[in-house]
């Protein structure tokens, strides 16, 4: 086997899939790390800036050359002009605190190239959301102790105004039955479905887990996506090209569709173990896949679901290495 061409391969190709650029569903910024979860402080540690406090023991949050402890739309750019990703999707999660005005200046700053979602508990925190210009709302179900259904009003209130919904939802069927009546109360609200339904480890496979069908399955509706945000994480004991992730993708597609799934890379928790360009070119590469399935999950689903629009022409550079 010749290495050296298949790490070449998608540079020939301006790293892309099927010649449409690459666009990441599930990304994480932030400007300061710092809050607490369930009584425990989270926050970025000194002098080394890209460990943090979290729950109680320290971790390696971001890549070691990141050492002043900021999540930056302007590094992120860099890796993603680097990776030829043309643009991506900003979420939210609770363990890197609130983040909506950072993200309402990064999504004013860079709009061809972010879309960027706020965080929210209520309608009146949903509407400033809204008003700030970010385009959508991001919900840790996982991390959240009451029912879905409590932000009724939230979802009906962003049906209305055309905003799209990130949801990770906990592992079991509660959330699932609750996001089921969501969808059914607001069937023109778009919802993505996050970490390709919290796909389990190699030695527990997702698709012999009825809970998982039944997450995956919601994506059946309409205006329902999966992304495969954290994938490489979850698959990070088997590590790099992540066999196990590529059937975990395969198997979700058989139930919904390859329409239906979007590619996340989890940035930038999940590049302390990987490059940001190895978190998709294992699907690049892989031989179980055609042109146009990862044509589809790289980038065409997503540029179809928030509408990305002007996207960038990212040639290839040559690396100081090669």
């Amino acid at each position: 086997m010749n290495t050296s061409s298949q790490i070449h391969s998608a540079p020939s190709q301006k790293g892309r899939a099927g010649g449409e650029s690459i666009i990441d569903a599930h990304s994480h910024l932030w400007l300061h790390q710092d809050t607490v979860v369930d009584g425990f402080a989270i926050h970025s540690l000194q002098p080394n800036g890209s460990r943090s406090l979290f729950f109680g023991e320290e971790r390696q949050m971001l890549p070691p050359f990141m050492i002043d402890g900021k999540n930056t739309a302007e590094v992120f750019l860099s890796n993603m002009d680097y990776a030829q990703v043309g643009a991506a999707v900003v979420v939210q999660e609770v363990i890197d605190g609130n983040q909506n005005a950072y993200l309402e200046q990064v999504q004013k700053q860079y709009p061809d190239r972010f879309f960027c979602m706020g965080m929210a508990w209520n309608l009146e925190e949903a509407q400033a959301v809204a008003e700030a210009g970010l385009k959508g709302i991001a919900f840790p179900g996982h991390r959240m102790h009451d029912s879905l259904l409590t932000l009724l009003p939230v979802f009906k209130m962003m049906e209305q105004r055309g905003m799209i919904v990130s949801m990770c939802l906990a592992d079991g069927d509660k959330q699932v039955e609750e996001l089921r009546e969501v969808i059914a109360e607001c069937p023109r609200l778009k919802i993505a479905i996050g970490h390709l339904g919290m796909a389990d480890q190699p030695q527990s496979p997702p698709w012999e887990n009825e809970s998982w069908r039944r997450q995956i399955l919601l994506a059946r509706n309409e205006n329902v996506m999966v992304e495969s945000g954290g994938i490489t994480w979850l698959y990070n004991p088997e590590f790099y090209p992540y066999p196990s992730a590529v059937r975990a993708i395969r198997e979700a597609t058989d139930l919904v569709g390859w329409n239906k799934l979007m590619w996340g890379s989890d940035y930038p928790r999940t590049i302390t173990a990987i490059t940001y360009r190895m978190s998709y070119d294992f699907i690049t590469k892989s031989t179980e896949l055609t042109p146009d399935q990862k044509a589809a999950f790289l980038g065409e689903n997503a540029k179809l679901f928030y509408g990305f629009n002007n996207l960038p022409e990212l040639p290839y550079i040559k690396n100081m290495s090669e």
